[in-house]
């Protein structure tokens, strides 16, 4: 009785999993991901994506759980260079969180919608689908922007890159998306470079833990058999 109680109330879970493909609910759209192929143990990339962030993305868009002093520490600049060349629109100090140059209010009333704080962006939608959206504008003469999105059609998002793109080749802006990629993936979870640091060499110690452990259980485990 209890396993069909049990089954009963899974049911409704099957039916749901079946209708919506688990990668369909991970990355909002049926177009195939591209690989962002981001390390962010890669500090060079990250410290281009953060130049990329501040200068381009936080016109619009803050990061609001993210402060420049972290971005210091983590990403290895001197504050004195932070404060120079990163801290942008009205931030003062180097222990301020990145925000945008234009408020909510101001971004509905021009776009709207109201732009997305991007600090979880990257944890939310996950790595490839950031990149494929950045490498997904394309020309569109029916949108109001004159640009669309194969991710995300019709996005309000207007593709304020499209000069740069237009300008660049596709391997280096494609380089540059790395880049700002790999930045948005750090400051999602920016613990997550020293937790990768750290979890090969807790791996390796608990791998030479298992010998003597092994030895401890044949020399215990002998007399009983």
């Amino acid at each position: 009785m209890n396993k069909l109680i049990l089954m009963k109330r899974l049911m409704p879970v099957f039916f749901f999993l079946l209708a919506f493909p688990i990668t369909g609910i991970a990355s909002g759209t049926s177009v195939e991901l591209m690989n962002a192929g981001n390390d962010i143990q890669d500090k060079e990339s990250l410290r281009r994506g953060a130049h990329f962030y501040v200068n381009h993305c936080a016109v619009c868009h803050s990061a609001r759980f993210m402060r420049y002093e972290r971005i210091a520490h983590d990403l290895e600049i001197p504050e004195q260079e932070v404060m120079t060349n990163l801290v942008r629109f009205g931030a003062s100090k180097i222990t301020d969180t990145i925000t945008a140059s234009i408020t909510a209010e101001m971004g509905k009333k021009i776009y709207g919608v109201a732009p997305p704080d991007l600090t979880l962006e990257a944890n939310y939608r996950g790595a490839d689908w950031v990149y494929t959206y950045l490498m997904g504008f394309y020309k569109d003469e029916k949108s109001p922007t004159g640009y669309n999105n194969r991710v995300m059609p019709n996005v309000a998002m207007p593709w304020v890159l499209a000069s740069r793109q237009d300008s660049m080749s596709e391997e280096d802006f494609a380089q540059e998306m790395r880049d700002l990629t790999n930045f948005m993936v750090y400051m999602a979870e920016p613990i997550k470079p020293f937790r990768e640091r750290i979890g090969k060499y807790i791996l390796g110690f608990l791998l030479i833990l298992l010998i003597p452990t092994w030895l401890l259980k044949r020399e215990y485990w002998k007399d009983i058999h």
